[in-house]
């Protein structure tokens, strides 16, 4: 038995959802923990992409109970519209759980996400735009939705008049917006209520019952830790929290009953949005790694930003999370160079630094500093075996591992599920 938590390492786009959707077939729930349909998944099984959004990864197998817990802000619409793809290409939804206790986007959190980024102006975040970040400041400020409130009618009515009151004020005396009408939205949602219920239920019971029965569970959330509200290049972060602890807290799982935690490392870096980069590419080499890794957002297709693996960014990430092992994806897109490069350290005017530092100041005026590898100029394609892997391939993964301290106990060599190379058993 294990319960396991799959963290990103980077800003997120490392393979998460490839990773889980491998391990969810030894697993019998999966665990969605934060973060909302601002970010997605791809998962490619038979060489048949599967564009998720809300929907936990685990999803594509159809004997497993998925969960989206109590710290996922939903959007209903966007909800059952993935349900519908899905079910469309004959994704099986019957053990699918939403928990009572996660909070609902409203129309008003999405005009009052756009609305804010624009008055950043130089200073935007880069956010998508769906409403992530106004949903979760409702739910700090002790005003937010829940879909328990959903499932009542009369406490959702009652809600939903107290925040519209505040929220049309706003939008109408600051922005010159229209606001939004009760009746319309009420109606709306009530119709998505009837389409929902059949999925809520208490998912915390369900998931630590699972525990006491010593199931196989894997807990996996959007983005990553240097997107971690806490942790990451603040204030170029989402609004919750993508690391281990946000996964205990996001799921209604005490850390004592946390066996895993394993770190999904792209083999190179990429992030999307704005936020200092140190080991960002312009050049040919950076153009290669995001056309053949076709690094454009799931949900949003903006290019991603792409560079070196920084080892520091990775080390960090260890540090926050405590990873067991890490897990390295996208390895075969570097097939094709003749030098790879880590970035093990900063040149901060004169001074060498090691660790991440917090103060966005000095991280945008650092030089990276590299270790170079000589590529292997083969492909690791369809590699089934670590030992099989071509030698240089097999010293920078080496070095990587002593890098960061941590052993790799999975190589990800390609989009499909099968190709996958595991180096050591992740469950008990």
């Amino acid at each position: 038995m294990s319960t396991t938590i799959i963290v990103g390492t980077q800003w997120g786009d490392e393979g998460k959802g490839k990773i889980v959707d491998y391990l969810a077939s030894k697993s019998k729930y999966i665990i969605r923990s934060q973060g909302g349909s601002n970010a997605g998944h791809t998962i490619v099984v038979d060489d048949i992409k599967y564009k998720l959004r809300l929907l936990p990864s685990g999803i594509l197998h159809k004997d497993k109970i998925c969960i989206i817990g109590n710290g996922v802000v939903i959007n209903p619409k966007v909800f059952l519209e993935e349900i519908e793809s899905l079910i469309s290409q004959n994704v099986n939804m019957s053990n699918l759980k939403i928990s009572d206790r996660a909070h609902i986007i409203m129309p008003y959190h999405i005009v009052l996400d756009e609305m804010y980024e624009n008055d950043l102006g130089e200073n935007k975040l880069g956010t998508t735009k769906n409403g992530i970040g106004p949903c979760y400041m409702d739910k700090a400020s002790r005003v937010g939705i829940r879909i328990c409130d959903l499932m009542n009618k009369d406490v959702f009515a009652k809600k939903l008049k107290f925040n519209l009151d505040i929220k049309n004020k706003i939008l109408q005396k600051l922005y010159n917006h229209n606001g939004f009408e009760y009746d319309e939205i009420l109606n709306e949602y009530l119709e998505y209520r009837e389409k929902l219920k059949q999925y809520v239920d208490d998912t915390i019971v369900i998931i630590n019952n699972a525990i006491e029965k010593k199931e196989n569970i894997l807990l996996e959330g959007a983005q990553a830790t240097m997107l971690d509200l806490e942790y990451g290049t603040y204030p170029f972060v989402t609004s919750s929290y993508p690391s281990a602890g946000g996964a205990c807290t996001g799921s209604g799982i005490g850390p004592l009953k946390i066996d895993n935690v394993v770190g999904v490392v792209k083999s190179y870096s990429t992030r999307v949005g704005e936020g200092p980069f140190p080991s960002e590419l312009f050049d040919d080499t950076g153009n290669h790694i995001r056309e053949k890794g076709q690094e454009f957002g799931t949900v949003t297709g903006r290019e991603r930003r792409c560079g070196w693996l920084d080892a520091v960014v990775v080390k960090y990430a260890v540090y926050v999370n405590g990873f067991n092992s890490i897990a390295i994806t996208r390895l075969d897109i570097l097939d094709e160079l003749e030098t790879i490069k880590v970035c093990v350290a900063y040149k901060y005017e004169d001074k060498v630094l090691e660790n991440y530092p917090a103060d966005l100041t000095i991280l945008e005026n650092v030089e990276p500093i590299y270790e170079e590898f000589e590529g292997w100029k083969t492909s690791t394609k369809h590699i089934k075996e670590y030992d099989k892997l071509p030698e240089n391939t097999k010293k920078y993964l080496k070095r990587l591992s002593e890098i960061v301290k941590t052993d790799i106990s999975i190589v990800s060599v390609g989009a499909n599920r099968d190709e996958t190379i595991i180096c050591s058993n992740i469950f008990n």
